[in-house]
């Protein structure tokens, strides 16, 4: 096989792996939004400069029904994020089991207890606790365990092991004298063998790690306003590739993303430093060099794109101009309110993908504005209206300078009109509306797709509400070519075995903004509504089992 084959099957591979593991993130990433929903509108109301602020003392301030229920929640959404590197274990090996989900994520809890404990073991008969021969921050309590400090990483290390132990060994057989102990249930018994093993090893290892995730993350933030823009930029371009979780998750929630001293409590990770603050009575401005991490997002989701959407609409030819606009009012209403910004961005990419180089441009010099203009905003997923009220405006503009937020909105509002208006018109991009055809215009779904028309080949005799999910399994090669089938927030994501058989204009007819292929591993963009398309695909291909 010629060398230029073996290596683009490597990184086919390899993508695909990524993908996967993208995929599997988003299972634990997901807790975020609900956890930080509890967490940002308890600690709001739960805060005496906020309730001084609005009047609300003798309402529900201290010794009160309702500040108790606001109490319970902040405390409630905090257990989430102290729990963060279990719960990724349980998740990511949930994600990237093949099958028998419920028994892999079962075995990554055990190993994960049993990883720390026998770090915690060793530690004890070391006598490095007692001696203090680690640097600050080495020893954390992990549910009640005093082992390593090592964040996500050691869920995920869990995560992903546990996972391709499963996958090789959940259907063993054994001899017939203990063959009561295959299957399944060999899988908790490996995984409690090989994380003794591996906490061992950690034992030695991880704080060399450590130390070169906090030289790293120390690099990072003497980058300045600089590595701010570098890192934006990044975060923006991968999403077309999936891998944008890959990426920013260590700035969010290890070392790399800095760390502070926080009620006496030494804190790893940009994301974990703001919660940690929020939580925390004696908090009085946010820590910048953990938000510069995150506040970049607000002003082209909730301004600039929406200003993009409106260049469109422009754009479009006068007779498509009502179909078009109620599109991307959807598609921008989404973006300002919750921060999913694919059915926008997806809308020009694949028409016109230098767009998308500018889009990404403007958005690591968003970052870098908000760095530089001490804006201390952070988020839970995304960067929403939500996130915003609850984590810049209920907070107060002395600790997190939100109002920065807006000012710069509208010129990012402004940018992104002009100058996209200006570069559909010039090189003349096909964008919604502009179509030289008289087809119907569509963003990113089509959600009463004529199941009729799905069925006309004569390939299905189905009931016509399966229409949709036909077109996407016929697109997809067929049930028989389909390994894996999961989502994220916005795409289908398939790992299939022949990638040839995969019809793109199949998948588009579907109702798809953009299908990415590398090697076996397909994306199909379809926006925020993809879990529900997910389970009527999974109904549909148990119907025909």
């Amino acid at each position: 096989m010629p060398e230029a084959i073996r290596t683009e099957k490597k990184g086919s591979a390899f993508f695909s792996i990524l993908q996967r593991v993208g995929r599997a993130f988003m299972l634990p990433i997901a807790l975020l939004p609900i956890a930080g929903l509890l967490l940002g509108v308890g600690s709001s109301f739960t805060n005496s400069a906020t309730l001084e602020a609005y009047n609300l003392i003798g309402f529900m301030g201290p010794g009160t029904v309702i500040y108790s229920i606001f109490t319970v929640l902040a405390s409630v959404g905090t257990v989430i994020f102290d729990n963060l590197p279990l719960l990724f274990a349980m998740g990511v090996a949930l994600g990237m089991a093949e099958q028998e989900k419920g028994t892999a994520t079962l075995s990554a809890a055990i190993a994960f207890f049993v990883m720390h404990k026998t770090i915690n073991a060793l530690l004890i008969i070391s006598g490095m606790i007692e001696s203090g021969t680690l640097q600050e921050g080495a020893i954390a309590n992990v549910v009640g365990i005093p082992s390593l400090q090592m964040g996500v990483f050691g869920g995920i290390l869990v995560g992903l092991g546990v996972a391709a132990l499963h996958n090789r060994f959940y259907k063993i057989r054994l001899p017939n004298i203990i063959s009561f102990f295959g299957g399944t249930r060999f899988v908790p018994i490996i995984s409690t063998v090989t994380y003794i093993l591996v906490g061992a090893l950690m034992f030695f290892i991880w704080p060399y790690v450590q130390s070169g995730i906090y030289a790293l993350g120390d690099l990072v933030l003497r980058s300045g306003y600089g590595g701010t823009l570098i890192y934006g930029f990044i975060e923006r371009i991968l999403i077309p590739f999936g891998l944008h979780h890959v990426f920013y998750l260590p700035f969010w929630q290890t070392g790399v993303g800095g760390s502070a001293l926080i009620d006496g409590v030494m804190v790893y990770g940009a994301q974990n430093i703001f919660f940690a603050e929020l939580a925390s009575p004696s908090t009085t401005v946010f820590s910048v060099s953990a938000t510069r991490f995150m506040s970049g997002k607000f002003p082209f989701m909730i301004f600039g794109l929406p200003g993009a959407a409106l260049a469109i609409y422009t754009c479009a030819k006068d007779t498509k101009k009502k179909v078009t606009g109620s599109l991307l009012l959807s598609a921008a209403l989404t973006s300002m309110l919750t921060g999913i910004t694919e059915p926008i961005e997806f809308t020009f990419l694949f028409v016109a993908p230098i767009l998308y180089v500018i889009h990404s441009i403007l958005a690591g010099l968003s970052y870098m504005l908000m760095h530089l203009l001490n804006v201390g905003v952070g988020m839970t997923f995304s960067g929403g209206l939500i996130d915003l009220t609850l984590f810049g405006i209920l907070q107060g503009n002395a600790k997190t300078n939100w109002i920065m937020i807006p000012l710069v909105g509208v010129i990012y509002f402004a940018i992104y009109f002009f100058l996209f208006r200006f570069l559909i018109r010039k090189m003349n991009y096909k964008t919604p509306g502009r179509e030289d055809d008289d087809g119907e215009v569509k963003l990113y779904t089509r959600a009463d797709y004529n199941a009729k028309k799905a069925g006309s080949d004569g390939k299905h005799t189905q009931e016509p509400s399966h229409g949709v999910s036909m077109m996407i399994l016929d697109g997809l090669g067929g049930k028989d070519n389909i390994l894996n089938l999961d989502c994220c927030a916005t795409r289908l994501r398939v790992t299939v075995k022949n990638p040839d058989s995969v019809s793109e204009n199949l998948l588009k007819q579907s109702g798809a903004a953009g299908v990415i292929r590398k090697g076996g591993g397909v994306q199909v963009i379809y926006g925020p509504q993809v879990s529900v398309i997910k389970s009527e695909l999974e109904e549909y291909i148990a119907s025909i089992s």
